[in-house]
This record gives C-alpha cells, sequence and structure tokens, in this order.
C-alpha cells in the first residue's frame, strides 16, 4: 500500500472529517481546498445524496446493493441506510485501495437478517466484480439490484471509456433495477477557470480527476427512466428538509446526482 502518494478515498475521508488518511492525501486535499475551499462542504452533500438514493431505492423494494467506490466507511454507509428500511438488505461493496479494504472489513458489518461484503476490486474490472465469490453469494442477479457509482466515474478518464464500463454493470441487471450516479461537474460553478485548477491541482498530485457536463453525465443513463427531478445538483436532489442542503447553492454542490430504474422492455 502506497501511503507516500495521495489516493481519492483517503481524500475523500479527509473531507468528510475522517481520520482515515494520510500526509500526502491531507497536502493534496489541502491544495484542492484552497482553490475551491466548498470542496468538502460538496463531499459532505454528496454523501447526503447517497443516502436519500438508498432510502428511495429501499422504497421501491430493493434489497441487494452493489456500491462500486464505495471509500473509507463513514457514517451513514449504503448497508446502514438500506438496512434502517429493510433489515434483510444485502451489500456488496468494492474499493481498490487496501486501507478502504483494511476499514470495511472491521466496520462494515450488516444486521443479524442482512450481509455485507467488501470485494477488492477497480471499477474497470467488471467481470471480476460481477463473477466474484461475494457477489454470486450476495446477489440474485435474478431479482433487481441497486448499482452505485457514486462519486466515481469523475476518478475515470474517458480514455478508459467509462460509459462503456458502466454498461458492462448495467446490462446483466433485470428490470426494476436502480442506477445510483453522481459525478462532479464545472456546469454549476461560475468561475471555469476555478474548475480547471481544481482539476490541475488532482492531476499534478497523481488522481485523474474528469469534470463532466450535465448532458454527458445524462448519456451515462441512457436506456434506462430517470426518475424526477431527473440529473440536478445533488443538493437539490429530493431534499428531505435536511438544513445543511437548504443553506447550499448549486455551485457549492459542484456535482449532479440521478437516479434511474432499469425499464421492462
Amino acid at each position: 500500500m502506497r501511503t507516500d502518494v495521495p489516493h481519492s478515498a483517503r481524500m475523500y475521508d479527509y473531507y468528510l472529517g475522517g481520520k482515515d488518511n494520510f500526509s500526502a492525501d491531507r497536502d493534496a486535499a489541502a491544495k484542492a481546498l484552497e482553490i475551491f475551499p466548498d470542496i468538502a462542504v460538496a463531499a459532505q452533500a454528496n454523501r447526503r445524496f447517497l443516502g436519500r438514493a438508498v432510502r428511495f431505492a429501499a422504497g421501491l423494494g430493493i434489497r441487494q446493493y452493489l456500491d462500486i467506490g464505495t471509500g473509507i466507511p463513514a457514517a451513514d454507509n449504503t448497508h446502514e441506510v438500506a438496512q434502517a428500511v429493510a433489515p434483510d438488505s444485502r451489500v456488496v461493496y468494492v474499493d481498490n485501495d487496501p486501507i478502504v479494504l483494511t476499514h470495511a472489513r472491521a466496520l462494515l458489518a450488516g444486521t443479524a437478517e442482512g450481509r455485507t461484503a467488501y470485494l477488492d476490486a477497480d471499477f474497470r474490472d467488471h467481470e471480476k466484480i460481477l463473477s466474484a465469490p461475494e457477489t454470486a453469494e450476495l446477489l440474485d442477479f435474478t431479482q433487481p439490484v441497486a448499482l452505485l457509482t457514486v462519486a466515481l466515474l469523475h476518478f475515470v478518464p474517458d480514455a478508459d471509456g467509462p460509459g462503456d464500463l458502466l454498461e458492462r454493470y448495467k446490462a446483466p441487471l433485470p428490470p426494476g433495477s436502480v442506477m445510483i450516479f453522481s459525478q462532479a461537474t464545472a456546469d454549476l460553478v461560475s468561475d471555469p477557470d476555478q474548475s480547471r485548477a481544481v482539476v490541475s491541482s488532482y492531476t499534478a498530485s497523481g488522481v485523474n480527476l474528469t469534470v463532466r457536463s450535465r448532458d454527458r453525465i445524462e448519456e451515462f443513463f441512457t436506456g434506462w427512466d430517470l426518475v424526477d427531478p431527473g440529473v440536478a445538483p445533488v443538493t437539490e436532489w429530493r431534499q428531505d428538509g435536511d438544513p445543511k442542503d437548504a443553506a447550499l447553492t448549486p455551485a457549492q454542490a459542484g456535482a449532479f446526482g440521478g437516479v434511474a430504474v432499469k425499464p421492462a422492455r
């Protein structure tokens, strides 16, 4: 495990106020914060979006979740939110940082009725993730599944074909499945130079960051039915009255989020 170079999951942990990060992560995060001071606020807003979206999926009857790019465990993880609605919910978490693996195995324990598992893998390796014993044991692909790629694809450059990769996960899921997605964008920021500077600071630290437009983000949902309000700033997607979200502007959100359902066609 390299602790002398930044990792996106550990930087995200730092933004969320966690302690599972190293000086390289904190230094890289501090540079980004100098440019865009609201980046930590945006990360926290994205986390709240995840919670609302999972509760929505649970309300549809979804009882199994594939959460790719889960990051270091923090409050209100996917299984905690889902199992608060339905204790028998099952979650497979996926990430590619060994420190995430260590903490996940220690902390991501489900209810007595539900189960969780952790898979050490990269989003790009869809065959490994979909065929892994952990996935086969917990997820039944004849029944609807919630696929989560929250704050993940902006770390996958266009050269890697993120849309094509995402389709590899969407294709085997049955009708009624749900996709929960968020992605960093420059569309909400009033100063394009600020957005470019944040991207440059990540790149200089060795972490790819690719911001995308609303139109490009909507393409990731192709073939599935977006639920209201469609692709929206994460702070505005089905607000539940949380004053933290109500107090933020779209520019402070810094990311779009959306949820879609796979149709029966």
